[in-house]
């Protein structure tokens, strides 16, 4: 009786020790505790600046969706303005441009484009005659123009059909110029200035080629940008987890709204079977929302605006693609979780939106898994995690996304390596410690970088910075993922700070769990069997 019961102790203690050994854990993980994953960005969403080569095939490249351009008469050297920023007749009469006198362009082809206002009114002429104003809601034919330039940014704009536009003497902007004029200065010249060309993502990528086009060359990215072997690197350097982002038009796969490009769904079959394959995890991120969330290219927006929360339409059918995706892959073994929506923004998304948003999105995940995670991301911009770490969203499996960069922010901007170091290991750790102590979700470093403003940074500083990163992040409750795979930018490709030694993980989570508790194990049997 003694005997066995000492044994039954033995077991006991030992089970105990399995379980306490893991601290906080992530279900679905074998042999790992938390989440140690990369995000396989700028590839089933378009991010311009990950592989800007994407785009070196459009004409009127420097002309996409969502391009700021103001437009100056050369004989008045006034600017177009729409005054009130929409809602008027146009006038060419400000001497210096500002928000009313910037237009953003909604791309038809490579030479039709329509304008829409700070206020988001386009400007409209309905035929020869008329006084162009900023008074249309939505765009069609009477909102479509002509752009014709030459080698020194000079343009004449016409009705589609029809007359050039000219000013008067008045300062209005009236469609009935006679015939075609020249580059010499007349009233149908104007000077174009592009303010700003920096939306470079699905929405500019497919209408800025056109559909077969844009086809071919999203096809030969999706195939190439990441193949099985990226999975076995990843592999083979402790990652177990990738963080996928997709857009909203994957649901809708293979033939999605215009301009969107059918295709990304196989691709995302093909990462499930990888991981699969390599004991990799898998997070969904949806990373493009409709009518998008923040108004940048990574959301898909067409030009700067964000119309995701204006339109219960756009949250309506995001949670129908968090549905589809959740049913699609809720058995697969591969599934880690969804997240429900990516860097959602501060100024433009209320909280009480979102919130009842991430309640919605939850109970879908729940309906096809008890275990797949549900991942809410924090708003961008002047927003306090907390916000969503104190909400009360959901009860299992539920998980708080952070984003963090050094970057971005000009509190950042004057710092020495030394500086950025200690704030990761004094600010950035004193918050996360205060999450890990609170009873709330996991939480979840879903997205950092080894790289900062830092111009002259040595490798030996690139070390210490990622060191700093990796020694407090590896302390949250859900784990992290780094930005990103692969990248056009050295700092922020993965690989490259792999291959170049430019970031350590030192032993691999996956390999030092499994050995401490293997000899543990050894050791404990043994003093079973030989003392008790």
């Amino acid at each position: 009786m003694e005997l066995a019961f000492t044994k039954w102790s033995c077991t006991f203690l030992l089970c105990c020790f399995l379980i306490t050994s893991r601290g906080y854990s992530v279900e679905g993980l074998l042999g790992d505790s938390k989440v140690r994953g990369v995000n396989l960005g700028g590839w089933l969403v378009i991010e311009g600046w990950i592989k800007p080569s994407l785009f070196d095939g459009i004409a009127n490249g420097d002309m996409l969706d969502g391009t700021e351009v103001q437009f100056k008469s050369v004989t008045l050297q006034k600017y177009v303005s729409a005054d009130n920023g929409g809602g008027m007749n146009v006038t060419v009469d400000r001497d210096v441009p500002s928000s009313w006198e910037t237009f953003r362009l909604w791309r038809v082809s490579q030479s039709e484009f329509q304008f829409r206002t700070v206020q988001g009114q386009f400007l409209t002429c309905d035929g020869g005659g008329c006084i162009v104003s900023a008074t249309a809601k939505s765009p069609s034919t009477s909102e479509t123009f002509e752009v014709q330039r030459n080698e020194k940014n000079r343009i004449h704009i016409k009705i589609k059909n029809g007359p050039y536009l000219q000013v008067t003497t008045g300062n209005q902007l009236t469609a009935n110029y006679p015939g075609a004029p020249g580059w010499d200065d007349n009233s149908a010249t104007f000077e174009m200035t592009i303010v700003s060309n920096n939306l470079h993502g699905d929405y500019q990528l497919a209408n800025g080629y056109g559909h077969d086009s844009a086809e071919d060359v999203l096809r030969r990215h999706r195939n190439s940008f990441i193949t099985i072997e990226d999975f076995k690197f990843l592999y083979e350097h402790g990652i177990n987890t990738v963080r996928i982002p997709v857009g909203w038009w994957i649901a809708f796969d293979p033939d999605p709204p215009s301009p969107f490009i059918g295709g990304s769904l196989e691709a995302l079959d093909n990462a499930f079977s990888w991981a699969q394959e390599y004991d990799i995890k898998c997070i969904i991120d949806l990373h493009a929302a409709p009518g998008s969330q923040n108004g940048m290219e990574h959301s898909a927006s067409r030009d700067g605006f964000t119309g995701w929360p204006t339109s219960p339409d756009y949250i309506s059918k995001s949670l129908h693609v968090i549905e589809f995706l959740i049913s699609r892959y809720a058995k697969h073994p591969a599934l880690l979780g969804i997240e429900l929506l990516n860097e959602p923004s501060a100024g433009t998304v209320s909280l009480d939106i979102l919130l009842s948003y991430y309640k919605q999105g939850y109970q879908i995940v729940r309906k096809y898994s008890s275990s797949a995670y549900a991942i809410m991301c924090q708003r961008i911009g002047n927003a306090d995690p907390l916000e969503l770490y104190e909400a009360n969203i959901g009860s299992t499996n539920l998980v708080l996304d952070l984003h963090f960069y050094n970057l971005f922010d000009a509190f950042f901007v004057n710092m020495s390596a030394r500086d950025n170091i200690q704030y990761i290991y004094k600010s950035r750790e004193d918050m996360l410690q205060a999450f890990n102590n609170s009873n709330g979700p996991l939480v979840f470093i879903g997205e950092w970088v080894n790289e900062w403003n830092v111009v002259s940074g040595s490798q030996t500083d690139y070390l210490e910075f990622g060191k700093a990163q990796l020694d407090v992040y590896n302390a949250v409750s859900f784990g992290w993922c780094y930005w990103t795979i692969k990248n056009d930018r050295e700092h922020w490709d993965f690989e490259w700070n792999i291959r170049k030694n430019y970031l350590q993980f030192g032993n691999s989570p996956r390999k030092q769990n499994i050995y401490t508790l293997g000899l543990f194990g050894l050791a404990f049997t043994w003093f079973c069997l030989h003392f008790l």
